[in-house]
């Protein structure tokens, strides 16, 4: 009787290690995998390797004016056919079982925010956010540019530069670089370097010193 007590008390315990287990499995995929499960992909994506190379090889330098910064001066949401702006094209493809009316303005669906983690059932509810601000692009390099150019970088759906995020997340990021604002979701914050690093790459923009250190730092996630 006393050997089958101490059997059911190791019982019980190995059962309790393996609940514990996946308790702490489950907390790690919600906290450490969400983000990169939410990550829309783009095949102009750059691995970590990638980004680490491309961050090295992004001329530093300060941050410069605001002056004479004006969004009109990024035409944006083009017309990318079939009645739908660049706006409504990121709905729709970052968006789950997204109906639209004839307009291409979505009528039902939900979005799934890659900042937060969080999901809406209405449009509204969300924005389309910039990877790299507008503005960043700015005080980085933009200001010199066409504003044919800026308007490619404004409907970038090429590199990971358009996605559709939580409304208030996205306006507390506003136009903050990685070393004044981190997503909420601490799991994306290696995507999210590595695509603030292609965008900044493609289009030649500088990085300041302590932009550079907090992309490292996230790519330090990876």
């Amino acid at each position: 009787m006393a050997t089958r007590t101490r059997q059911m008390t190791t019982a019980q315990r190995l059962l309790l290690l393996i609940t514990l287990g996946a308790v702490v499995l489950a907390v790690f995929w919600f906290v450490s995998g969400k983000g990169d499960a939410l990550q829309p992909k783009s095949e102009n994506t750059a691995s970590a390797a990638d980004a680490r190379k491309q961050l090295d090889e992004l001329t530093v330098a300060p941050r410069g004016s605001m002056d004479g910064y004006d969004r009109k001066k990024y035409p944006h949401w083009d017309n990318q056919g079939n009645n739908c702006n660049t706006r409504e094209f990121v709905l729709k493809r970052d968006g789950k079982d997204v109906k639209t009316g004839s307009d291409c303005a979505p009528t039902s669906g939900s979005w799934t925010s890659i900042y937060d983690g969080e999901t809406w059932t209405k449009a509204t509810d969300v924005d389309i956010d910039h990877m790299v601000p507008l503005a960043q692009s700015w005080v980085s390099g933009a200001k010199s540019w066409t504003d044919e150019k800026r308007r490619q970088f404004a409907n970038d759906l090429t590199r990971p530069q358009l996605f559709a995020v939580t409304d208030n997340v996205n306006q507390e990021k506003s136009d903050k670089a990685p070393d004044q604002w981190k997503p909420p979701l601490v799991s994306f914050w290696c995507t999210y370097a590595t695509d603030w690093i292609t965008v900044k790459h493609y289009y030649g923009l500088t990085i300041t010193t302590a932009e550079k250190s907090a992309l490292g730092d996230m790519l330090g996630r990876c």
